[in-house]
This record gives structure tokens, sequence and C-alpha cells, in this order.
């Protein structure tokens, strides 16, 4: 039977009272707050803890610059020397001198510098320069690759509630169908095998929704990672403009991404820090000129009358170290930092030409998700017209609830692939853009 007049009267009131009920409550319920992309990235570089870390070790390999060319400087050490010893006592046996055992106090200043180690020390300078280089460069990477994880984490949440707009329209399309078939299966005007098709469909469509919403949920606690935040995202997110076509070809990205990668200059700093630290260490055979000067002052020493010691005293000293022989150690040393140099160019060859692949990987999987969009969009238009076509040939008994929900099922298809068409293409072109080095 269908509804009276009076129960249709009666449930619209009903439905009036509840959401007359239910406003209070939703007004004082705040909306989550808005966020861009442009603001997610930014979050990402102020919190996120690879980011700051890198920052860590680019200041880090900054204070090894200070530490090297420390040796620059005159080193000024401060003593203060108090002794006492029993009269005229001498000793008998180990390396302290004797004059050690008189009873004093004295002040002093000593002062060393380095002269010349013909190289070494501006060679290990050099190096540490590079490492510096090559750890800005690490750091810049880093935060390429966090921009990207932010990038991927922000559309899969934009894909993942676009899909459940899409399940909830087809639960509702599809259980508008299945209230009709059951309501007409009352009136025996359809069978109970049409209601049984239309209650299959509405359970397919009710599953793509709850996976659905778990993908949501998914995708923000990945969206909170990606900002450096150990809690989910709790955002309302701003749809971003479709990018631009990606170029015709890949080789001029390739130019570009060796150019740009922040990774290969990062290599490129490395291998030149090697070459440095490898001609450091050959310089180890070379002697070292130093020189030293003291001077103080002594205001109390018992010494005998006969050797009176002057309360000042002064000296200076020069030394020239040559190394003669110590076993291979510096000849060792330089060819293993000769090997790490050679190691250093082969790694940068290495990852160019991983680079130049990545590049057209990327370019590949970006220019086929720009040409689904166009491919999908085609196919939602037609199955939405078949399923007009469907419906209309299904309310005048021409055809059976098999093909109506098949067209139902088309439709859903193709709104889901139109999506993923559009995401993944948002996604592959971010990927391209770090591939190339112009990721923001």
């Amino acid at each position: 039977m269908f509804p009276s007049l009076r129960q249709i009267r009666l449930s619209r009131k009903a439905l009036l009272i509840a959401v007359s009920l239910a406003l209070p409550v939703a007004s004082f319920a705040q909306a989550p707050p808005m966020l861009t992309l442009q603001q997610a990235e930014a979050l990402a570089v102020k919190n996120h803890p690879q980011i700051q870390a890198a920052q860590n070790e680019v200041n880090y390999a900054t204070q090894q610059i200070v530490i090297n060319r420390a040796a620059y400087y005159p080193g000024v050490t401060a003593d203060i020397t108090a002794s006492q010893g029993n009269d005229l006592s001498r000793i008998g046996a180990g390396d302290l001198p004797a004059s050690r055992l008189f009873d004093r106090e004295a002040e002093g200043v000593q002062i060393q510098q380095l002269i010349t180690d013909f190289g070494r020390t501006h060679n290990l300078v050099s190096s540490a320069r590079f490492q510096a280089q090559a750890a800005a460069q690490n750091s810049q990477a880093t935060r390429y690759t966090v921009l990207l994880d932010v990038n991927r984490a922000y559309f899969d949440v934009l894909h993942a509630q676009a899909t459940v707009k899409v399940a909830e329209q087809t639960v509702a399309a599809r259980q508008l169908l299945d209230n009709q078939v059951t309501e007409l299966a009352r009136n025996k005007l359809r069978s109970q095998v049409d209601v049984s098709f239309a209650d299959v469909n509405v359970s397919q469509a009710k599953l793509l929704l709850l996976r659905a919403q778990d993908s949501v949920t998914s995708a923000l606690a990945e969206l909170g990672r990606a900002v450096g935040s150990d809690q989910p995202a709790n955002y309302q997110l701003s749809d971003e403009p479709l990018p631009p076509a990606p170029a015709a070809t890949a080789d001029g990205l390739v130019t570009q991404a060796i150019a740009n990668r922040p990774e290969l200059a990062s290599l490129r700093a490395s291998r030149d820090a090697a070459q440095r630290f490898a001609d450091a260490e050959r310089d180890l055979k070379r002697p070292t000129v130093s020189a030293v000067a003291v001077g103080g002052y002594v205001p109390y020493i018992n010494t005998p009358p006969q050797s009176p010691i002057p309360p000042e005293y002064e000296g200076v000293g020069a030394n020239v170290s040559i190394p003669i022989f110590n076993g291979h150690l510096f000849s060792a040393r330089h060819e293993a930092a000769y090997q790490r140099a050679l190691e250093s160019d082969q790694q940068l060859r290495n990852r160019q030409q991983q680079i130049s692949r990545d590049v057209r990987m990327a370019w590949a999987s970006a220019y086929d998700a720009y040409q689904r969009i166009d491919v999908t969009a085609q196919f939602l238009s037609q199955a939405s017209l078949a399923m007009q076509l469907a419906q209309g040939r299904y309310d005048l008994s021409l055809a059976s609830i098999v093909e109506l929900t098949q067209a139902q099922l088309n439709v859903t298809t193709a709104a889901i692939e139109n999506l993923n068409a559009k995401y993944d293409y948002q996604t592959q072109y971010a990927a391209l853009q770090f591939t190339i080095g112009l990721l923001r």
C-alpha cells in the first residue's frame, strides 16, 4: 500500500521538528579551519622534525669550518703553578726534573702559533667548507622530500573526501531505486527478484562508502604526519586547480633536473670535499713549522742562595717537525682518502643516471594521468546518459533490473575513475616538479 496523504504530512512535520531541534546544537559546533596547500607546506617547513634535523646538520657542518680554521690562530694558555718539596732533596728516579721540587708559586702565559704546514690546514678548511655546502644542499633536498609528502597527503585527503561524496550519492540513488522497486513489488508490479537485485546494489554502495570513509581517516592521519604533527589533520582542505599540461618531451626536464636537484649539488660538494681532504692527507708528509713563546712572574721561590732565580722569565722558540718514517701511515691515509674521493665521483655519476631515469618515469606518469582526465570525463558523461536511458527503459518495463543496476555501477565506476585521474595528475605533477628540482 502506498502511504496516505495524512501519513506523508505527519512524516514531514516530524522531519521539521527534528531539524529545528538539531539547529541549536549545530550552531555551537565549530567548523574546522580552512587549510590551503601552501599553508600545509608552510606548516611542514616550520614543524617537521626531518627539516629541523637537517638544519642542525648544517649548523654542525658550519662549525667544522671554525674547528679546522682554528690552527691559523695562536693558542694562548695561562698557567698557575705551585709546588712544595723537602728541603735540599733531589729526585732519584723518574722523569720529574729536580727543579720541580723547589717550593715556589708562579704565574705565566704560553703562546703557540703554527707558522706553516705547507697547505694541510688550508685543504682541511676547504674540505670543511665543501662539506658545509653539501649539508646545506642535503637540507634543501630534505625540504623537497617533505613538501612532496605534504602534496601527496593533501591530494590523498581531497581524493578520499571526493570519493566519499560519490559513495554517498551512490547510496542515495540506489536506496531510492530500492525503495521504488520494493513499493512496486508490494503492489505486484515488480518481482521479488528485482527487489533482491536492488538490495544487493544498496549493500555494495554502503560497502563502498565505508571503504571511502576509512580512506579519509587514513589520509588525514598521513597529512598530520606530513605537516610535522603527531595528531591527525583537522582542517577543511581547499581544492587546488589543475596544474598545466606537462611538457611535450622529457629531454628538457632532464637537463633542468641535472642543474637544479639539490642532491646532485650535495654530491658535487661532497666530491670536492673528498678531493681536498685527500690533498690534506697528502700534505702529512710535509714539514710543520711552529713557534712558541712563554713568559711569567715568580713571586716566591725557595732556592739556595748561591743560585738565585730572577722573578721574571720569558722565552721564545721555534720547531720544525719533519716526518721521516712511521710505518707507511701517511701514505696509507693519503691512498684511503684518494680512493674515497674516487668513490664520491662515481656516486655522483650514479645519482645523475638515477635522476635522469626518475624524471623520464615521472614525466610518463604525469602525461598518462593528464590524458586520462579527458577520457574519464567522456566515460562519466556516456555512463550518465546510459543510466538515464536504462532508467527510462526500466520504468517502461522494457529493460530488466540487471540492466539498470549495471548502468548505475558504470556511473559509479566512471565517477571514481574521473576523480582518480584528476587527483592522480595533481600528485604526479607534484612528483614531476620534485624530480626536476622545482617543487616550491
